[in-house]
């Protein structure tokens, strides 16, 4: 067993450190590389030939961009230029910044294998750089290869305010869910979109799911891979359903886990996540309270700890420093830490430590999830999040819509019940598109599609949808919880999905593990 600090990437765009077991299957040495019938670029659709300047990585941080990170010796980093609008091809470009681990071997290279690690956000160069140790078995025979996509930190990161705005907007409260602090809100919410506009109103726009498909195909061709061999995560699925419903032909083994059903609208997707967290957070309870939990002796005396922390912490938030714990940050804490169970007994300290007056705990893991750095400023995760989001959807939801939307989420959880994302797409400065909710890989290759059934922020049910929706793919059931089940620990996860990218074994239709 091998332990390692990686980035657990969330839907709601952003991310958390934490510790996780890899684990690792027995591969052959004899497998055949993916694609290698053709010469890059030879398919139909094909984007035109790019070069990377690699180099040394010299600005790695810590997922969530907490502290510097010093690279591994075997790391590379670098650029590729693409267009800003593939409209006008020729004009203004943009910097892609990549990160590859270079096959480590024993056995044949099979080529580069690109991650998405999530969001929309997530940084996949400080990802990678954290989590490659767990990606060691397909490190023997891959680059192992990730990027910061589009709008994401060094990639012209989307940025809306100061560090201090930054602070003021992320600790805003969500309770009592009224009248009064729904108004708060969509205020600060307008003024949040205009500070993105002001900022990085040149590049919003173009920061949508699509662009990034086009982005895959010109990284494809400067890696020098016939086909795109691509491992996506969270929100890393639909940007690859996107690519396999562009490029058919250049996709080469593909794996999406947790997965995303892009057709969903605004409220449905709200609903569905609503449901995740509280059922994730009804697990949590009965799983402290079965170990002897500090919340309490049951369930409910645990639970109602919560609430009155909650509630407290409306009217007398906890000073951390210089510094306040307000409810938003608190809720946003608990959230947090239910993306796994490796960090549900660090939930449960935290919250006993706040119910005693130390809210340092609870503030470091909002502050992991926001991005917020030692120093006061932040990644870009959540401006990342907003801006590839509403580009990525034509809706816009009216107020009598978005009352609708959180009167029902509150009935499923008045901890976790909102309006969702349809609060910032309401008020965002640029229109949306929905093509990148339709996918339909028809003529692909085949792709695997892993789905957790404890999953909070990409339930279940997504699963079979998605892969319904690509024709071309295979669902793997995982049995167990968390976000994300290849690194969940499961070695039957890791064994099917090192089986497919190594040796081209895809699991049998309806194949589950247990958790």
């Amino acid at each position: 067993m091998r332990w390692t600090l990686i980035t657990v990437t969330v839907t709601a765009g952003l991310s958390i450190s934490l510790v996780a077991c890899g684990t690792s299957a027995g591969t052959s040495a004899g497998a055949t590389p993916s694609g290698s019938a053709s010469a890059p670029g030879s398919e139909p659709g094909a984007a035109p030939a790019g070069k990377i300047a690699w180099g040394a990585c010299t600005d790695l941080r810590r997922p969530g961009g907490d502290s510097p990170a010093t690279p591994a010796a075997t790391m590379q980093c670098g650029k590729l230029a693409v267009p800003l609008d593939y409209g006008k091809p020729d004009g203004e470009t943009l910097d892609l910044a990549l990160i590859r681990i270079p096959a480590t071997g024993p056995g044949q290279r099979i080529g580069s294998l690109v991650f998405n690690f999530g969001g929309p956000g997530a940084s996949g160069v400080d990802t990678m750089a954290q989590a490659a140790k767990a990606f060691g078995t397909l490190g023997a025979r891959y680059d192992l290869v990730s990027f910061d996509p589009r709008g994401v930190q060094r990639s012209r990161g989307v940025t809306c305010g100061t560090g201090a705005q930054m602070d003021a907007y992320v600790a805003l409260n969500t309770l009592p869910a009224n009248a009064e602090t729904r108004d708060k809100n969509e205020a600060a919410m307008r003024e949040f979109a205009q500070l993105c506009e002001k900022d990085s109103g040149e590049v919003l726009p173009y920061v949508g799911t699509v662009n990034a498909a086009q982005d895959l195909d010109r990284m494809r061709v400067a890696l020098g891979d016939a086909k795109l061999n691509y491992f996506g995560m969270s929100y890393g699925t639909q940007l690859g359903a996107v690519y396999a419903t562009k490029f058919p032909k250049n996709v080469g083994r593909t794996v999406l886990d947790a997965p995303l059903d892009p057709s969903v609208t605004f409220y449905q997707r709200t609903m569905a996540q609503t449901k995740g967290f509280q059922q994730a957070y009804e697990s949590f309870l009965k799983a402290c309270v079965a170990e002897g939990c500090e919340l309490g002796p049951d369930t409910a005396t645990a639970s109602s700890k919560i609430d009155r922390l909650m509630e407290r912490s409306v009217t007398a938030p906890l000073q951390v420093g210089d510094r306040l714990l307000t409810q938003g940050l608190a809720s946003t804490a608990v959230a947090a830490a239910l993306y796994s169970k490796l960090t549900w007994p660090f939930l449960e300290n935290a919250v006993a430590s706040a119910l005693k007056g130390d809210g340092g705990a609870l503030l470091y893991l909002a502050d992991t999830y926001t991005g917020r750095k030692p120093d006061g400023s932040y990644s870009t995760e959540m401006s990342s999040f907003p801006a590839i989001t509403c580009v990525d959807t034509a809706e816009r939801p009216g107020e009598e819509e978005l009352l609708r939307t959180e009167e029902a989420a509150l009935k499923i959880s008045p901890l976790f019940g909102n309006a969702g994302a349809g609060s910032m797409c309401s008020v965002w400065p640029v229109p949306g598109s929905d093509e990148a909710r339709k996918v339909d890989a028809t003529g692909s290759g085949p792709i695997l599609v892993v789905a957790g059934k404890g999953d909070p922020a990409t339930p279940y049910q997504w699963g079979p949808k998605l892969t319904e929706q690509l024709k071309t793919a295979t669902l793997l059931t995982y049995e167990g919880e968390g976000h994300g089940s290849y690194l969940s620990g499961s070695r039957c996860v890791a064994g099917a999905v090192n089986a497919y990218l190594l040796e081209g074994k895809m699991p049998d239709s309806g194949a589950s593990c247990p958790a």
